[in-house]
């Protein structure tokens, strides 16, 4: 559609569109003028009368209009105030760390301590002290922001001061700290590689190595094999015998074991180095499941030089029952990891009711010289004989009986001298004197919930039962350790009459040590024909 003089028409909508558009517009700066009319009227200036009203409310409005501003555009003093407020937060926190690292280190200079607290607090009372005069108000006053920063500043150079002053023993303490943790750290991984290797090393000696279950079963094989000849020959065995088992002018040695060469060595080691063979009496005692075994080992490995012996089995004595030995209870009652035969030496007056002196001896030591002297040791009205292992305040009452139970410490010393067991002189008269054997057996109850010391161990039992009942023997009677202790001194072990090798590391175990193990291979029986069938390593 044309319009007037040619030019074309706009459109209706165009039209309507500016209509309203200036119609809005209008309306708008009306309720704008209206609104500021009524805050002008409102206004507290316009009973100023010294001023005139109208420039009275344009001076109100200015805070306003300010504020405004300020809230459509950044205020430079409130990013300042906000630059002053991090750097005093991040001096805290510096502050503060020095103070932990006080704390940590124990730093003796509390002086110190307290400066950095004080430092910490004043920072934060400056900023808790503006905040709470500014809470109440949007304005920012520039003067006191200064003040603000002036304080803050001051604060910070006091603090920088104090913590370049106090770096380099802070470093310092900080790197003993550190090496104290690794030493720590260390310990703590020697200490578990301490237990693993014990577990380790009693695992391996509780263990029957796969040469000696040979031994033992080849052994068994051949007394089942020749049964006949076996039983003839203890027959009368035993019934020569007789005689010289219970005779007391002769030198008596009982060992109990359930090893067949152990014994063996044992027995050769007495009878190469003695003065008098004729004169020993060897009493061995195993279980039943071994006897076999001893039988075959001794029968074909006849003791040289008239020396004497008897083998017998833990069921040979028939008082040994539940109902008298408190330890076969135990044992019945589920403990069938303790071992019957450790117990035995605990009856040697009732094995043998016609002997008046006895040496025992473990299964695990050697015999380097004569033992007669042995018999003639005066034991001043005592039952037991035995060398001390005491050396200061090491190898006590107290490290092997729990002193913490009235019972254990209303009757001994816990710095009583503890004594060992492998090379033992007993009266036997005296034992039976004093009943020492119902004083075990008293032990043994008391200690069924293994209260007072590991049940699974005899020397306990031991120092309790012959506590004040024992004479101590020449330490080169007795020489200990040669299973778990690498420096025993050559000349110790050369003038020792007995060396023990007490500990797990026992000379017929892979894991013996090296510089010990001849003393004990020297007494082996290398030509019995079942230790080169089982691979030995003879």
């Amino acid at each position: 559609m044309a319009g007037v003089g040619g030019r074309p028409a706009r459109p209706i909508a165009i039209r309507a569109s500016l209509s309203h558009k200036i119609f809005l517009s209008v309306v708008f700066t009306l309720l704008f003028i209206a609104a500021l009319s009524v805050f002008l009227s409102t206004s507290p200036s316009n009973m100023n009368g010294d001023r005139d009203p109208a420039l009275g409310s344009l001076h109100q409005l200015r805070p306003y209009m300010s504020r405004t501003f300020l809230a459509l555009k950044s205020d430079p003093l409130r990013i300042r105030l906000d630059l002053i407020t991090k750097q005093a937060t991040d001096h805290i926190a510096l502050v503060n760390a020095y103070s932990s690292y006080a704390r940590k280190l124990k730093i003796d200079n509390s002086r110190l301590l307290r400066t950095f607290l004080d430092v910490s607090s004043n920072f934060t009372s400056i900023i808790d002290s503006y905040d709470q005069d500014n809470k109440n108000t949007t304005d920012t006053n520039e003067d006191a922001v200064r003040a603000l920063e002036k304080d803050v500043k001051d604060r910070a150079k006091l603090a920088r001061l104090l913590i370049s002053e106090s770096k380099e023993p802070f470093d310092t303490n900080l790197k003993i700290q550190k090496l104290r943790d690794t030493i720590f750290a260390v310990k703590e991984q020697l200490n578990r590689a301490k237990k693993l290797g014990a577990t380790s090393s009693a695992i391996a000696a509780g263990s029957t190595p796969k040469s000696l279950h040979c031994l033992a079963m080849r052994l068994v094989d051949e007394r089942v094999s020749n049964g006949a000849t076996y039983v003839n020959y203890y027959k009368k065995l035993a019934a020569s015998a007789s005689v010289y088992l219970q005779d007391p002018d002769l030198y008596h040695y009982a060992i109990f074991s359930d090893n067949v060469i152990a014994v063996s060595v044992v027995v050769n080691s007495v009878i190469k180095n003695a003065d008098e063979p004729k004169k020993l009496v060897f009493h061995i005692v195993t279980d039943r499941m071994n006897l076999a075994a001893f039988q075959v080992w001794f029968m074909k490995r006849k003791l040289p030089l008239d020396a004497k012996m008897e083998v017998q089995s833990i069921a040979d004595f028939e008082f040994l029952k539940s109902s008298y030995a408190p330890i076969i209870s135990i044992i019945e009652d589920g403990r069938w990891d303790l071992n019957l035969l450790e117990h035995l030496k605990f009856y040697l007056p009732q094995m043998y009711p016609k002997l008046h002196r006895i040496v025992y001896l473990e299964d695990d030591v050697v015999v380097q010289s004569d033992l007669a002297s042995l018999w003639k040791v005066d034991l001043e009205g005592r039952v037991n004989g035995a060398v001390e292992m005491c050396f200061g305040p090491f190898k006590r009452f107290t490290r092997y009986v729990n002193f913490s139970s009235p019972v254990i410490r209303e009757r001994f010393n816990p710095k009583a001298c503890a004594w060992g067991f492998g090379v033992n002189v007993f009266d036997l008269d005296v034992w039976r004197r004093d009943k020492l054997t119902g004083d075990y057996h008293k032990y043994m109850e008391l200690n069924k919930d293994s209260s007072l010391w590991d049940i699974g161990k005899t020397l306990p039992v031991g120092l309790m039962t012959f506590y004040g009942n024992t004479k101590s023997l020449e330490k080169t009677w007795h020489v200990m350790g040669l299973g778990y202790n690498p420096s025993i001194s050559l000349d110790e072990i050369g003038n020792a009459a007995v060396i023990h090798f007490n500990g797990d590391m026992k000379p017929w175990l892979d894991v013996a040590m090296n510089q010990y193990k001849n003393l004990w291979m020297k007494y082996v029986d290398s030509d019995m024909e079942y230790l080169q069938l089982c691979n030995f390593g003879i």
